[in-house]
Order: structure tokens, then C-alpha cells, then sequence
């Protein structure tokens, strides 16, 4: 197993405990941001990983490496979806485009099934390859 996705499935066990906590101050506001970053990145990462890997295009973006992921029935569409708008969250965190609503942000917690989803996916993408 890839670090990469040892390091998603860790990131899911620790959001799933953060679901019966309330996100209460700014640790736990700034953990619950954190932990739902570094997961979409993650995925981001292995979502382009695949792309080249299978040598898909030349996506102009991170959001288009998902987009061509289910162009090519690698993911299905409703997770495709799901992790493009994840993607957007994304880049909301990371250039603080505006106030983040963190009951948005704790609702996405109910999401972290996409998460595991997307992880099989690309565990099942390599083991084709091998």
C-alpha cells in the first residue's frame, strides 16, 4: 500500500472521530480544516498519479484529473462529482477565497465514505497495472 493512502485511510479514521465532536474553537475549526485539506490533496495527487500512469491527457487542472478519471470509467460518475466539488473546497482552503462556514465544512464529514470509495478505486487501478 502506497504512503500516500496509508496517510488517507489514517486522515479517515481521525475525521470519523471528529464527526461525535463537535468542532468546537479554533483547534478543533483549524484540525477539521487540516485533516479535510490534506485528504483532498491526496486525493488530488493520486487522482493525477492515475491519469499518467495510464497515460489519459494532460489535464490543465486538478479538477479535470477527476473529470478524466470517469471519462474513462476508471471512477464513477457520482464519485466524480463528489470529489470535484471537494476539489473547489480545496482551493477555497488553501486561498482563503472567503469565510468558510464550518457547519459546511463538519456536513462534509457525512462525505468521508467518498473518501474510502476513491481510495479502493485507485488500489484496484494499481493492482490492474501489476
Amino acid at each position: 500500500m502506497s504512503e500516500r493512502i496509508r496517510r488517507l485511510e489514517e486522515n479517515i479514521v481521525t475525521l470519523e472521530e471528529m464527526r461525535t465532536q463537535p468542532a468546537i474553537g479554533r483547534q478543533a475549526e483549524w484540525a477539521l480544516r487540516y485533516g479535510l485539506l490534506e485528504s483532498i490533496q491526496i486525493v488530488i495527487d493520486l487522482a493525477c498519479e492515475l491519469v499518467s500512469m495510464r497515460n489519459l491527457g494532460s489535464p490543465t487542472s486538478y479538477r479535470e484529473c477527476v473529470e478524466i478519471l470517469a471519462r474513462n470509467r476508471l471512477i464513477d460518475e457520482a464519485l466524480a462529482q463528489s470529489l470535484v466539488r471537494m476539489v473547489g473546497l480545496r482551493n477555497l482552503l488553501v486561498h482563503d477565497y472567503g469565510e468558510i462556514d464550518i457547519q459546511r465544512l463538519t456536513q462534509l464529514l457525512d462525505r468521508l465514505s467518498d473518501f474510502r470509495e476513491f481510495s479502493a478505486c485507485y488500489l484496484r487501478i494499481i493492482n490492474d497495472e501489476a
